[in-house]
């Protein structure tokens, strides 16, 4: 991101409303450690225009071609004292505990996910296991036996950790079936709180359970790029549930 960019985006989610009310109250106050909307709606001008930025396009139309829908979008807000989270990944039809779209297992879901202020290693930190996408989804193919080494060859790599540390105004292009966990915030952090923005994008094909319902406000000003993004059928259990 331009500095312009980063340091908007972040007045934009710490001004707004919810936001401005979590980081207020104390944590014994607070219903959640973190803050957590999903779907974002309410993107002021440069949430909003992340959507489809012009490198954003680029990196969609050369992963997935031009076939890509915009699934939906989330805000995390982490103050201090907020806990690990424990690897994961989050492509749906993959490996969850909900039931699974068998058809869609193969296809593409993008994570796109921006970090105005950035993070030091080990400080709400993002880790990865590059490769892991290329794992086959069973039982056995926990995160820790991906790290024992009995998956090296079906990867066709060595996996192993990546801890990332980020400058301020980055952005991290994952596929959501790379496994990925989240170090805790310390309460001694210099960093007050972290935040994170995400949009997923997926080829096209059925929904997704968390498709965002798209606002008639967002369709009227719309272009022709965009509403071809947000023209999909809304989600049902017999969509999802379809096997081959």
């Amino acid at each position: 991101m331009t500095d312009e960019a980063r340091e908007e985006l972040i007045e934009e989610v710490v001004n707004s409303k919810p936001v401005s009310d979590f980081l207020a109250a104390s944590p014994d106050e607070r219903e959640r450690p973190t803050y957590f909307v999903r779907p974002w709606n309410d993107r002021e001008p440069w949430g909003d225009s992340f959507i489809d930025a012009p490198l954003v396009r680029s990196l969609l139309a050369a992963t997935i071609e031009p076939g890509y829908h915009f699934c939906h979008s989330a805000l995390n807000v982490a103050p201090r004292g907020v806990n690990r989270v424990q690897f994961h990944q989050d492509h749906h039809h993959w490996k969850h505990e909900n039931p699974v779209n068998i058809a869609e297992r193969h296809r593409y879901y993008i994570q796109i996910l921006y970090y105005p202020n950035g993070f030091k290693r080990g400080d709400r930190s993002l880790s990865v296991i590059p490769g892991s996408h290329r794992v086959a989804p069973t039982n056995k193919a926990t995160p820790e036996a991906l790290l024992s080494g009995a998956y090296d060859e079906e990867a066709g790599r060595k996996l192993e950790c990546v801890h990332l540390e980020l400058p301020p105004g980055s952005f991290v292009y994952l596929n959501a079936r790379t496994f990925h966990g989240v170090e805790p915030k310390p309460l001694d952090s210099p960093q007050p709180y972290r935040i994170f923005t995400i949009d997923i994008f997926k080829e096209a094909g059925p929904p997704h359970r968390h498709t965002q319902e798209i606002s008639q406000a967002w369709m009227d000003r719309a272009d022709s790029h965009r509403r071809k993004m947000f023209d999909r059928e809304a989600y049902t259990e017999e969509c999802w549930n379809t096997e081959l």
